[in-house]
């Protein structure tokens, strides 16, 4: 991410909202510059510890998770463990880009592989099973394998 004035970087969210056909709220701008600072997906339940103490309520936090996810600024993803974690698009990759998370079967951490590229060959086989839209990787971290 570049190096921005909160005031440029306020700017530049709310050009992205507006683009997306959302209108520019403060709830809206305070979820983006959180996210952006996430390094891994994170919960509603983990987003909202942070931001209700900044006067934003669960529901409102809730409520703009989702709308940015349907106006397609933030991904929302079900990693196996029956909770949906929300992360920030890259607005430079297109909007079918995927990237693996690995999730510690230990302590539940979730990380993204950013650099790992997957590519799913095209034959037969695959197209039999379907069409690949996430790839999750399992295993334990390795702060808890020190342990």
């Amino acid at each position: 991410m570049k190096n921005l004035s909160q005031a440029e970087e306020i700017d530049e969210i709310r050009t992205l909202v507006r683009k997306s056909g959302l209108r520019s709220t403060a709830a809206r701008i305070t979820v983006i510059q959180f996210l952006r600072q996430a390094n891994s997906p994170l919960t509603h339940a983990e987003i909202a510890e942070e931001l209700t103490p900044m006067g934003f309520d669960k529901a409102t936090v809730y409520r703009n998770l989702i709308d940015l996810a349907e106006a397609g600024l933030v991904k929302r993803t079900e990693l196996g463990d029956h909770a949906w974690r929300f992360e920030l698009r890259n607005p430079d990759e297109p909007e079918d880009a995927e990237h693996p998370h690995f999730v510690c079967t230990e302590c539940g951490s979730v990380s993204c592989l950013h650099d790992v590229d997957f590519k799913t060959p095209k034959n037969k086989q695959w197209a039999a099973v379907g069409k690949v839209t996430e790839i999750l990787l399992k295993g334990i971290c390795s702060e808890c394998d020190e342990d």
